[in-house]
């Protein structure tokens, strides 16, 4: 006699890809998904979800240095600032320069040098500036393919971790606010600065340090401060990140207003010099300093950008 054509497990084969097939297809994964919606619905995974091994090494040292930047990059700072001074909650908070939105737009190109960008180059350009880096005690950035750059990418990257690339999120940057009818002043802001910031950064804007002499609130000018070239010395980015952050932990309280002005009072303080300048002040405000800050005005009687009070 012959044998059957189909076994008793190849029967039950065929009439699993039969049903298979007549099931409806399965969705796309949330990869195919619209860019766009991605962005808006976007999270960034928790710390916990960090991976072992080298990789979730390299990662959990970034975030060090992200957030310990005084002392886990002490060689290259000069100023009083971790990152996460600007970039809060360890980069994750939206409209606070979140580096989970601005990892899959790089490389790209830079007004401010006139060049395509990768992102060790915009880690580089915030110790130069931010961390006012000359100052520091090697008197530079970390050098190019440093560890330092390494770690901190390795921890972007994992904050972006499903993100849509080369896509503008929601909650890039700073919050845009409009111009108000009244403009911004720096006398007006220094009376909100009076009532809303001084407790932390101190009535001279020089920031508060813990026991261990590390700054818990950051100064805001002076010499331990950015620096000129920092982003931050620009108003609308100054009131932006303000207006929605400050005062700590209870952001969103102040009035746009009261934003623009606290920020113009800030921006309007001696702070080291910019690190760009080679000729006069006035050169450097012509090549560098025309997108909206104080650079090379003279207010109350203070010529703003030679560094001194």
């Amino acid at each position: 006699m012959r044998q059957p054509i189909f076994t008793k497990h190849s029967a039950l084969l065929l009439a699993a890809l039969i049903t298979a097939s007549c099931q409806p297809a399965a969705p796309d994964p949330p990869a195919d998904l619209d860019p766009g919606f991605l962005a808006a619905v976007f999270k960034p995974p928790a710390e916990s979800a960090i991976p072992d091994g080298p990789e979730g090494d390299s990662i959990r040292r970034g975030l060090q240095l992200f957030t310990q930047t005084q002392t886990k990059a002490s060689a290259y700072v000069g100023s009083g600032l971790n990152c996460s001074n600007c970039h809060l909650e360890a980069g994750r908070k939206p409209e606070s320069s979140p580096m989970w939105a601005a990892w899959g737009n790089y490389p790209a190109y830079r007004k401010k040098n006139n060049m395509i960008n990768t992102m060790e180059d915009r880690i580089r350009g915030c110790f130069i500036y931010s961390m006012n880096s000359s100052a520091s005690p090697s008197g530079g950035p970390p050098p190019p393919g440093s560890d330092v750059y390494k770690d901190m990418e390795s921890y972007f990257s994992w904050l972006a971790t499903g993100a849509p690339n080369r896509t503008v999120m929601d909650g890039r940057g700073f919050r845009k606010l409009a111009a108000t009818a009244l403009g911004h002043d720096p006398a007006r802001g220094r009376q909100v600065y009076q009532e809303k910031c001084a407790e932390c950064h101190g009535a001279s804007g020089q920031g508060t340090k813990g026991a261990d002499g590390a700054y818990v609130y950051p100064p805001l000018w002076g010499d331990h401060a950015f620096n000129w070239g920092a982003g931050m010395g620009k108003i609308s980015n100054a009131a932006g990140f303000i207006k929605v952050n400050m005062p700590y932990g209870n952001g969103d309280t102040l009035t746009d207003q009261q934003a623009w002005d606290v920020a113009a009072f800030m921006d309007s303080q001696e702070r080291p010099r910019d690190p760009r300048q080679t000729g006069t002040i006035e050169e450097n405000r012509q090549q560098n300093h025309q997108q909206g800050d104080y650079y090379g005005q003279t207010i109350s009687g203070d010529l703003l950008g030679d560094g001194k009070p």
